[in-house]
């Protein structure tokens, strides 16, 4: 609601020139200025306020704020308020449930889950991980005691983007064998050919694979 008589701040009038040719939300408004909000709505259809940037006319006034102009003469400051993301704990939160956890590969913490066949395969594995990180890539190697299909399980249900399982056939050819979220089995692909693909995706800001 826009503020009226008492509860105004500032200099009679000062907070309504800067509102022209914008759109008003009434019962949100702000006692000590206009604002600008960014809201967006998320995959559940919610609406989010997120960023904002708000013109304050009271506390330099109320601190009695000055600044010498170029005519020589004192004026009195406006404050911006420039909140970019709002709250961060709130925007990670939209940001969560709007890809329900399945980020796209750029903005994944794991980007690639490997997973060596056997124990025989940790080696090679280990090699595959340096080549991945030495490439900017985020990485996590399960070098556990357990079977090959429940690693990929694990994987798969903490949404990583890309698994590339690695046995004999792989490790002689310095090759990876492939598994892409949501589409599975990919079969294999040279080492370098996955890496390639893999930063391509990452520069190019891709939601998809």
């Amino acid at each position: 609601m826009q503020p009226t008589g008492e509860s105004r701040v500032g200099a009679e009038g000062c907070a309504d020139e800067p509102r022209r040719g914008l759109q008003e939300h009434p019962r949100r408004g702000c006692v000590y200025g206009p604002k600008i909000d960014i809201k967006l709505v998320d995959v559940l259809g919610r609406l989010w306020q997120l960023s904002t940037v708000q013109f304050d006319f009271n506390l330099p006034a109320r601190f009695e704020l000055e600044y010498k102009g170029e005519d020589g003469e004192l004026h009195q400051p406006v404050m911006v308020h420039r909140a970019l993301f709002g709250s961060v704990e709130r925007f990670f939160g939209v940001l969560i449930e709007h890809y329900a956890g399945a980020f796209p590969l750029w903005l994944a913490p794991v980007q690639i889950g490997l997973v060596p066949i056997s124990e025989k395969h940790l080696e090679y594995a280990a090699a595959v991980k340096a080549k991945l990180e030495a490439a900017g890539l985020r990485v996590e190697l399960d070098a556990r005691n357990e079977k090959m299909n429940a690693k990929i399980r694990e994987f798969t249900l903490q949404k990583v983007p890309f698994v590339l399982v690695m046995g004999d056939k792989e490790a002689a050819s310095e090759a990876v064998s492939v598994r892409t979220r949501g589409k599975g089995d990919e079969g294999s692909a040279s080492l370098a050919d996955f890496i390639a693909r893999a930063k391509g995706l990452i520069e190019q800001k891709s939601t998809g694979f």
